[in-house]
């Protein structure tokens, strides 16, 4: 059973100013109050975004003094490293910044840990490997606001870093020539939600303000940014959305050969060579679509192998010598593919068999032959069954390591945070993070980690939740209706895909269960005139006794549906529920 809670509408003041400024219907403009949008320049901002509304980069605590190491590198032809996390933040921020500077300047590599040998952030045998190869300055992406200790070993070689991260640091910054987050306690930056990626981007904007070098230069990198911001899940408000809105463009448009190759090997089809402006792809690429299509792909490779194919594949210059690369990435993730399904059926029987786990507050399941790779996945499935904070723990070079996932509203990384007396690593963000612990200290850390859970979380947070957006009429929804919600997009955290409720309807006498479980029907109001809205609701054919009873309630979003050329609105039913559960 899932909750319903109906969002705040916002001030009826704004609303009706909004409806009228902008002629739109009132629902849409409280969709608007709802993302803290009141007056027209805050609408035409946010359904017209300009990288001119990017912020100044050097705003950024140490940016300053981060160029100008790169520039003295530069000029005095010193070796630059840039290292970066495994997974896609990481590796599209190496590939931004790595090829970025390479344009400009020869005497520069890349490295990307193994996940198994190495491990998360920046590791010994990377700074050995920088010493050993004569790198004197290696910028650091996606990881390393932690690595005190190791910045300090660095530093004892005379080997300097910048370290560019968007994770929450701890206590101590590291000594490093310059540390970028935005999420530092002093930080001096407006946004704190950018991707890695992200940041690396802001560095190569502040390198290009300061040399006098045309920001459209750069602009060729947004494809790399808006793969990041979907496939890390950081929120597409403010500034990422500036970046995801002209990264997808671009990726629709004319995408780098790397990840053009991907989507080929997604069954994405391209429509021709010479697109003259128009849609690259017979699908038009969104936020979703990069999260499941193009994110788990270049993910892959640091699970299963690599990870720096995954570098090779985002910076390959030629569509032939991407499809070699993405063909190898493509098996990968098959692989991957059945490993996460293998260790999900594990887990679920652990589970199931085990009443302690059954009742608990949290999910905590190790296994010390799962593999490394696929573990946060795994978690991610165990939520979508169980739906309770989880951690999915395998063995690594003698330690037990793992990934915590968390629900709705509930900050796992402060309940990992509570037990760092029990770990040796961990870092991460509000709803996942990844930790390191050893085996002496499972025992305690399981019991310590369910008794803060279940002493801090609240008990609704432990039933999903479906947010809707607005009660409307199906009569409300009509072409125009859709066309400006379209520009609502893109969508994700913290800009969702709008969801509706419409009480009280009933099929039109032809529901049908069709596919694999899923329950196809038309809906009308019984007591207003109006035309019949086909709906889809999938994996839902349980509710096919409540639509043929009628009338019931449902939740949905709004989509178009194209059959044999033939394009109409579509509801995608998230929920249904008998009338006599209103307000359930």
């Amino acid at each position: 059973m899932k909750r319903w809670v109906l969002k705040k509408q916002g001030e009826s003041s704004v609303i009706k100013h909004l409806s009228d400024v902008l002629n739109i219907n009132p629902t849409l403009a409280s969709l608007l109050a709802q993302r803290d949008i009141e007056t027209f320049d805050e609408a035409k901002s946010f359904f017209r975004p300009s990288l001119d509304d990017l912020h100044d980069p050097f705003l950024m605590n140490d940016m300053k003094v981060a160029v100008e190491r790169i520039e003295a590198a530069i000029r005095k032809g010193e070796k630059i490293l840039v290292y970066g996390d495994y997974d896609v933040d990481g590796t599209t921020a190496v590939a931004l910044v790595y090829s970025f500077f390479r344009s400009y300047y020869d005497n520069i590599d890349f490295y990307i840990p193994d996940r198994y040998e190495e491990g998360y952030g920046i590791s010994y045998k990377s700074i050995d490997y920088a010493a050993e190869n004569n790198f004197s300055l290696v910028i650091v992406l996606d990881c390393g606001i932690k690595a005190v200790e190791k910045i300090d070993y660095a530093k004892n070689k005379g080997i300097d870093y910048i370290i560019g991260d968007h994770h929450r640091p701890g206590d101590t910054l590291p000594d490093a020539v310059a540390v970028l987050d935005p999420k530092r306690v002093d930080s001096t930056y407006p946004f704190d939600e950018l991707s890695g990626c992200g940041v690396g981007f802001k560095l190569v904007q502040a390198f290009v303000q300061k040399n006098n070098i045309p920001f459209t230069t750069i602009k060729k990198y947004l494809d790399l940014v808006v793969v990041s911001i979907a496939s890390d899940i950081v929120k597409i408000t403010g500034e990422n959305r500036i970046l995801s809105y002209f990264g997808l463009k671009l990726v629709n448009s004319n995408p780098r050969p790397g990840i053009e190759a991907i989507l080929k090997f997604s069954n994405v089809s391209k429509k021709n060579d010479n697109n003259n402006g128009e849609p690259a792809f017979t699908k038009n690429m969104t936020i979703s679509d990069l999260v499941f299509l193009v994110g788990p792909r270049i993910n892959a490779a640091g699970r299963i192998e690599d990870a720096e194919n995954s570098v090779k594949l985002l910076i390959v210059k030629s569509l032939e010598d991407a499809e070699g690369l993405a063909k190898q990435i493509d098996d990968f993730n098959t692989e991957r593919k059945n490993l996460d399904f293998q260790i999900t059926l594990e887990a679920h029987e652990m589970i199931n068999n085990d009443k302690k786990l059954l009742e608990a507050k949290t999910t905590v399941v190790y296994n010390e032959s799962w593999h490394k790779g696929v573990i946060g996945i795994v978690a991610s499935r165990l939520i979508e069954s169980f739906y309770r904070p989880t951690v999915v723990l395998t063995k690594s070079n003698g330690l037990i390591t793992g990934s915590a996932r968390s629900v709705k509203d509930f900050d796992v990384y402060d309940a990992v945070d509570a037990c760092s007396d029990l770990l040796e690593h961990f870092g991460g963000h509000k709803y996942a993070a990844g930790l390191s612990l050893k085996p002496e200290n499972l025992v305690a850390f399981q019991k310590r980690f369910e008794e803060y859970v279940a002493s801090t979380i609240q008990e609704n947070m432990l039933t999903p939740e479906i947010e809707i957006d607005a009660k409307i009429c199906l009569n409300d929804i009509n072409r125009k209706f859709f066309r400006i919600l379209k520009q609502f997009a893109p969508f994700g955290p913290g800009n969702m895909s709008p969801i509706f409720m419409t009480e009280n309807v009933i099929d039109t006498g032809f529901s049908r269960i069709v596919g694999k479980n899923h329950l196809k029907f038309d809906v009308v109001h019984p007591h207003i005139r109006g035309y019949p809205i086909s709906a889809i609701a999938f994996q839902q054919s349980d509710s096919y006794d409540i639509v043929k009873a009628g009338p019931f309630n449902i939740t949905y979003h709004i989509e178009e549906n194209e059959w044999n050329g033939v394009v109409k609105l579509q509801l995608n039913i998230m929920d249904i529920k008998p009338m006599k559960e209103v307000g359930d």
